[in-house]
């Protein structure tokens, strides 16, 4: 995907590796309206302007169509590992990395469209936003992903990165089309499934 007149390559890359301990399951393979998440990730950041698109497996293994899979054989040691597995696979080629995690289906495409779309308009790290706190996805420039790396730690990713260099980040409201809201249990993916049904 180019994003601007460099043709500068943004990739995608989805976390999907972990067990789902309180869903009772991995959450890359549940189904939400007769797709996988982690099929439904990808095509969210796809049509987003994104590729390729990596997704980071560990507890569930699983052939993903239209994606590049990255193992993370620590996937149990939470999140930070995943973040660091997908920016060592990350291609030469590519300038910035849409961070996305597989449990958050009401993220769209046109969110991440925004991001790419604010990297193209000079942004190097940039973050969703709801309702004025930032959360998924998150953009990142290519200069960014060793600090990145050296903070992602236990079970949090970029989060570190964004508190510490806050001045560096633009906000991306997206309020208006895309939801950060996660599945954990069967509860969330029940409520969810009717919020989609319902749009």
């Amino acid at each position: 995907m180019s994003a601007g007149d460099k043709g500068t390559l943004i990739a995608g890359l989805l976390l999907a590796a972990g067990s789902g301990s309180r869903l009772g399951r991995p959450k890359a393979l549940v189904e939400l309206g007769g797709e996988r998440l982690v099929d439904r990730g990808v095509r969210t950041l796809a049509d987003g302007g994104c590729a390729p698109v990596l997704v980071v497996l560990g507890a569930a293994h699983a052939t993903v169509p239209g994606a590049l899979t990255v193992h993370n054989p620590d996937w149990a040691t939470g999140m930070g590992s995943s973040v660091r597995a997908g920016i060592d696979a990350a291609p030469d080629s590519v300038d910035a990395l849409v961070f996305a995690l597989v449990d958050q289906p009401l993220v769209t495409s046109e969110a991440v469209r925004r991001l790419v779309e604010a990297y193209g308009q000079g942004a190097r790290a940039a973050v969703a936003t709801y309702n004025g706190n930032p959360r998924n996805p998150v953009l990142l420039g290519r200069e960014h992903w060793s600090t990145v790396h050296s903070m992602a730690e236990g079970d949090v990713g970029a989060r570190p990165f964004l508190r510490a260099y806050s001045h560096l980040i633009t906000t991306v409201a997206c309020d208006d089309i895309a939801s950060p809201e996660d599945i954990d249990t069967e509860e969330d993916l029940t409520r969810l499934s009717a919020l989609m049904n319902n749009a």
